[in-house]
């Protein structure tokens, strides 16, 4: 009788094993690196001195009609330096980059760059494809 009931009570207890996947997926969670996105996709023009940038955390966009667009939003041209001096306070290291459209207009693209240096960021960088 007593063999028997040993065998029925004999069970493997999962709790532990739930708490560390748990905690694994905690920690992948809160080290994982998100890609930062400007809303939309632009033409960017193409350059043989193309350079990867790894810093970015803040991503301005503007397409051919002229709209701007950051952080998934379009904006207007006159808030945009109070939208990069927010992004900024989250991320005090980070840099911009501005997707300027093949077919943008010039002012645009140096009116952003203008508004993000207002804003306090050093590290303006306008994209491009490598050739």
């Amino acid at each position: 009788m007593r063999k028997r009931r040993n065998e029925e009570d004999a069970s493997v207890d999962m709790t532990p094993m739930l708490d560390i996947v748990f905690i694994m997926l905690i920690f992948f969670i809160v080290t994982a690196s998100f890609v930062k996105e400007s809303g939309i996709s632009v033409n960017s023009p193409s350059a043989a001195t193309a350079q990867a940038q790894d810093k970015a955390s803040i991503m301005i966009a503007i397409n051919e009609a002229g709209e701007i667009w950051i952080d998934g939003r379009m904006t207007d041209i006159r808030a945009l330096r109070a939208n990069v001096t927010r992004l900024k306070a989250l991320n005090p290291e980070g840099a911009v980059i501005i997707q300027a459209d093949a077919n943008a207009k010039t002012y645009l693209l140096v009116e952003a760059m203008d508004q993000a240096r207002q804003a306090g960021v050093e590290n303006v960088s306008i994209a491009a494809r490598r050739k």
